[in-house]
């Protein structure tokens, strides 16, 4: 078989097609139908020339390593993933005790904790296999995460965790980056995978790009801070491979990078629960491993494979910035649920971690709760999961996820109150505590004290059928639709909108893709919207702080809407209610937006469009540690693929002395255009809008049925700093506390644009400190960081070690004695310092 699918991969005319016939031929005429037993041999011989035939000698080399890519979750509960990876393990296991050749690669250590904690007897002979180097972890992640949506520090723990669960249990570093299957890929990725210890990167998702084609297979990756992984993405495009002779043939002929470079990696077995490896893949690569018109097939170690291909292929071209993929743009937006879950819990384990390593550094008595913090960010980061967060699974699910957020919620949220009831005393005045990386109301950031009370409470008044709404730093008028006409920098700043357009403007979407519902948003989809109109007058409150409020409220069915759409089952498909509230607080310079949304769509999306009068070359969206600047201008295919962005908590559109910034408390997706106005393009609108809510039906029929609140906050004359501010002002709430004496941080930055990231308890449960910090606006930063009473300050790596001259990054290495350390940052660089004491 394997020889008659290679002749059939061979050019009609080529030599090696007509010999492989004579011998097929040959074999055919000597076996017997009759007798098949006795004949065999003859028919074998037949055969001998052609299979001992050996490869030629610039033939390809493919690495095959056993593998059986196994979803966490997907169109099966996560209880089914536990049975799914003891089943396939089992198998595995077998394989390898009887052939001994094989290799098996297998990443999440997620997977590996099931089995240990669940299947001991499994467990014991996985070990014994893990210690003869046969059943390799690989990867080093937690799970095989969405890279898209997870914060700065939830990314950076799905390092952490998984790595210090691979060195706990088996003594094993992993150096490649495993992650064939996400939806694209950060542009923040390689400096935090260097950063846990990882040299290599492997994935092959982006060979699904719909309009574009990448150029590689084996490169250099660059993330926006400079710091490179060596990358490589199976020529096989794909990662279930089966070691048949036109996949083989496929491998040679797609690889880009051959003659530059002659070794492939093919990941080789069913996945998500088919099994892994087989025992016809097993003789395949027997046939294969030396035959002429072939590729030479082995069995490997991915480090094998990365450290071969590296020495051969040194100076690998190099690709700078996010792989972004060209599908499963939708994912940015899909189950709403999740997302508000995710961003919600990543901010309050910040608070988490912040306040009780603060309590535990000044109160003495107060423990620190290693086991608990462990725990709960264990279950957000299975939540990260590149089918949960991304809202691609079953309801089953994502109800589970949501009741995990709810026990995250409730769990984190007592481990806040008991750590700032310990930095409390019940004779103190109220202070505000401020967990963001600057000031808020005259508060330190990461400290407590009494707030300064804000000034400028907003004025309100009419022109013509307008409400004007200022403040000394904003103007805002809201004409009588409920319309955002005009946004300044207080009455006598540069508009930000459009000239006759108006903004804050929700537009309803049909959302209709060909195929993958949840996971897809087609570029067609612009074609067919309505704006949606209010049904009322804007309505004006003040809040007792002098905190004004402009209402409007909409429908999406203008002829009514039920009471109660839904009582026992979904009304689906009956229309949606929508209250749009503007928020000015007093002295506030941006212009807050609040959504609140009951939602009953059927295949629609939701958008948040505001009409910019900017010219603006590129799209600032936050990533983890930083930001990406994405063309708009549309010129190539890779821009045109383009059309849907994910970004964090905001995005930034500017011409060079003017910007306009959009944050957000939960929206992930965005899209931007530009529109030229007048007849000979004499102006340019930028249309800048956050994707809020869709209505996918597949594999969740009544995905979003529900009552959400989406919060934005937007900002005229707005500079990466202040879109910084915005973004964590939505997403990280100050809180109170009763304390005589103001709480002073237990670290603190020199002015710069580094901030501090997260603060923390060192995971060997010494009493040390960490610090991890992050230059934020794309520039160099001269700092220092202080810890007070700190005896040494150390930088070391997302592992919490000292960086040596052996690590890549070994230029970054930094020590002082006593409790100040200089730094020098380079832009987008990420730093973390232990501090002992």
């Amino acid at each position: 078989m394997a020889l008659n699918g290679l002749m059939h991969t061979l050019p009609e005319q080529s030599p090696r097609r007509f010999d492989l016939m004579a011998a097929l031929t040959a074999a055919l005429e000597a076996a017997d139908p009759d007798d098949l037993h006795a004949s065999a041999p003859e028919a074998r011989e037949a055969l001998r020339p052609a299979l001992e035939a050996p490869a030629n000698a610039s033939a390809l080399t493919v690495i095959a390593t056993g593998h059986a890519h196994i979803d966490s979750a997907w169109l099966w509960p996560v209880r089914e993933t536990r049975r799914k990876c003891a089943r396939t393990f089992t198998n595995v296991c077998w394989l390898l005790e009887h052939y001994e050749q094989l290799t098996f690669s297998c990443s999440s250590a997620q997977q590996y904790r099931w089995i240990r904690d669940e299947y001991p007897g499994l467990w014991e002979r996985i070990s014994r296999h893990v210690a003869d180097g046969r059943f390799i972890p690989v990867g080093g992640m937690w799970v095989e995460s969405d890279t898209n949506m997870p914060g700065s520090e939830a990314l950076a723990r799905q390092f952490l965790h998984g790595k210090k669960f691979f060195l706990d249990e088996f003594g094993i570093e992993t150096t490649e980056t495993w992650l064939p299957d996400s939806f694209g890929y950060s542009a923040s990725l390689p400096q935090i995978c260097a950063l846990a210890g990882n040299d290599y990167f492997l994935t092959q998702k982006v060979s699904w790009n719909q309009y574009s084609t990448f150029p590689h297979h084996t490169f250099r990756w660059e993330g926006i801070d400079g710091t490179t992984q060596f990358t490589h993405f199976p020529p096989i495009d794909a990662y279930n491979g089966q070691l048949t002779a036109a996949e083989l043939a496929y491998f040679e002929t797609n690889f880009k990078d051959k003659g530059a470079s002659h070794i492939g990696l093919t990941p080789t077995g069913w996945g998500d629960g088919g099994g892994g490896p087989t025992r016809e893949m097993i003789a395949s690569q027997e046939r294969f491993a030396d035959l002429d018109g072939a590729p030479r097939v082995e069995w490997s170690t991915s480090t094998d494979f990365f450290t071969r291909a590296q020495q051969e292929h040194p100076d690998a071209p190099l690709w700078n910035g996010e792989l972004y993929l060209e599908l499963h743009r939708g994912t940015y937006s899909s189950q709403i649920h999740g997302k508000q879950g995710n961003r919600r819990t990543e901010a309050l384990m910040h608070d988490v971690e912040l306040w009780s390593a603060t309590a535990a550094h000044l109160v003495a008595g107060f423990e620190y709760p290693h086991d608990e913090i462990d725990s709960l960010w264990d279950k957000l980061l299975l939540l990260q999961f590149h089918d949960i967060l991304p809202g691609s699974s079953i309801a089953w699910v994502h109800r589970e996820a949501e009741h995990s957020y709810a026990h995250i919620t409730e769990r984190g949220e007592a481990l806040v109150a008991a750590a700032l009831q310990a930095l409390g005393d019940d004779g103190g005045t109220e202070q505000l505590v401020n967990p963001r990386s600057r000031a808020v109301q005259g508060v330190v950031p990461l400290g407590a004290d009494v707030p300064e009370r804000p000034e400028g409470a907003p004025a309100l008044s009419r022109e013509g059928g307008s409400l004007v709404v200022e403040t000394p730093e904003l103007h805002v008028e809201i004409d009588e639709r409920g319309l955002l006409t005009s946004l300044r920098a207080g009455r006598e700043g540069r508009e930000a909108i459009a000239p006759g357009a108006a903004g804050a403007l929700l537009q309803l979407h049909r959302d209709a893709p060909n195929a993958w519902d949840s996971w897809d948003i087609d570029e067609f989809y612009r074609h067919v919207h309505r704006d949606l109109e209010a049904e009322s007058a804007p309505e004006v409150t003040t809040d007792d702080d002098g905190t004004m409020r402009v209402a409007v409220a909409y429908r999406t069915r203008p002829e009514g809407f039920p009471e109660r759409p839904y009582a026992e089952a979904p009304s689906v498909g009956a229309g949606s209610r929508i209250v749009l509230t503007y928020v000015v607080a007093p002295g506030a310079a941006e212009l807050g937006i609040d959504l609140d949304v009951d939602w009953h769509e059927r295949k629609k999306v939701l958008k948040l469009a505001f009409p910019l009068d900017v010219r603006a070359a590129v799209m600032s969206s936050e990533i983890q540690f930083g930001h990406i600047d994405r063309p708009i201008p549309v010129n190539t295919n890779d821009d045109f693929g383009r059309f849907e962005t994910c970004a964090h908590r905001w995005v930034r559109v500017a011409e060079p002395d003017f910007g306009i910034a959009l944050a957000n408390d939960s929206s992930y997706g965005h899209d931007v255009r530009r529109v030229l106005r007048g007849r000979n393009g004499a102006g340019t609108t930028t249309v800048l809008r956050a994707t809020v809510l869709r209505a996918a039906e597949f594999p969740d029929p009544l995905a979003e049925e529900g009552e959400y609140t989406v919060r934005y906050a937007i900002r005229p004359r707005a500079g990466v700093a202040d879109a910084i501010d915005m973004g964590e002002a939505l997403n990280q709430a100050e809180r109170t506390l009763h304390r005589s004496a103001p709480l002073e941080p237990v670290a603190a930055l020199e002015e710069s644009s580094a901030r501090i990231q997260t603060i923390k308890r060192a995971e060997d449960r010494s009493d040390d400190l960490l610090v991890r910090l992050y230059e934020s606006e794309g520039r160099r930063a001269l700092t220092a960081l202080s810890v007070p009473g700190a005896r040494s300050l150390t930088v070391v790596d997302l592992l919490e070690r000292p960086l040596d001259e052996r690590s890549p990054l070994a230029e970054r290495a930094a020590q002082a004695q006593g409790e100040r350390i200089p730094l020098v940052l380079n832009p987008f660089e990420i730093t973390t310092v232990r501090a002992t004491f």
